[in-house]
């Protein structure tokens, strides 16, 4: 089998940073979805997530890759699709990404150098920050595009968090999954 194919070339030190990831930290809302909030008339919360996205997560996570999902918003569904992958690390609600971002780095002994974070908007910066390897969506804020390490080809909600697990396993010499 023949790894997906990379839209983007990938320099020999991207290459070797993303060998390095032991932890990948996905924002929901514009990442693991479309961005758009649905709400139902008795006050239910939906959001759809993309099935690839959610094969690719397993597929990492079976590769000995720890998942996180920190995000600023509280979700059910998020709870429920975080079950259903096994993410390791869940935290929802969060005013400081950054901050969980190291207390993720203390609780698994990993370098911040092999934390990576997936981000759209602006509240993902300081996460940049406080990772190795930073990855924006092709649809993400113009400021969060240009700050990240590697922009997807794909939009958030849309496989792009499959982009980034193939881009992982790839350069971890783990494709096949």
């Amino acid at each position: 089998m023949t790894p997906p194919p990379l839209e983007q070339p990938i320099a020999g030190a991207l290459l070797k940073r993303l060998a390095g990831v032991r932890l990948l930290s996905l924002d929901v809302d514009g990442v693991l979805t479309d961005g758009r909030l649905y709400y139902g008339s008795n006050g239910a919360e939906m959001k759809a997530f993309h099935v690839q996205d959610g094969s690719a997560m397993k597929a990492l996570a079976g590769a000995g890759v720890q998942l996180a999902i920190v995000t600023g918003r509280r979700s059910e569904a998020v709870e429920r699709r975080a079950a259903e992958l096994n993410v390791q690390h869940l935290h929802q609600g969060v005013a400081d990404k950054a901050a969980v971002l190291a207390e993720l780095a203390k609780a698994t002994g990993f370098a911040a150098e092999h934390l990576a974070h997936a981000g759209d908007d602006l509240p993902d910066l300081a996460a940049f920050d406080a990772c190795g390897l930073a990855f924006a969506v092709a649809d993400a804020h113009p400021t969060v595009r240009e700050r990240a390490d590697y922009v997807t080809r794909l939009r958030g909600g849309h496989g792009a968090v499959r982009e980034i697990c193939d881009l992982i396993l790839v350069a971890q010499r783990r494709w096949p999954p």
